[in-house]
């Protein structure tokens, strides 16, 4: 099963580690931090061209980290796991 993020991104549901809300957790040094991080390790995707509303942190099989920025809300993602509203290929 596959979960789309916006702009033609489609990703594996079981990478999924979870999916947060941008303008909650950024308030957090810590999370900023993680973000900074990510981004100088060349793991941050972003999907799209607007402004991220919020994060997903994968992992895939053989161990890498993602960061996925997506213009899509963190509601909206969640909403599309807990309804089954996830693509299938």
């Amino acid at each position: 099963m596959y979960l789309h993020l916006g702009a033609s991104v489609v990703i594996p549901l079981g990478d999924v580690l979870g999916i947060f809300d941008l303008d909650n957790t950024t308030s957090s040094r810590v999370t900023r931090d993680f973000l900074a991080r990510a981004q100088q390790a060349g793991q941050v995707v972003s999907v799209g061209e607007d402004l991220p509303k919020s994060f997903l942190l994968c992992r895939n099989q053989a161990g890498r980290v993602t960061v996925y920025l997506s213009q899509l809300s963190s509601a909206t993602l969640l909403k599309r796991v807990e309804s089954g509203r996830f693509e299938t290929i």
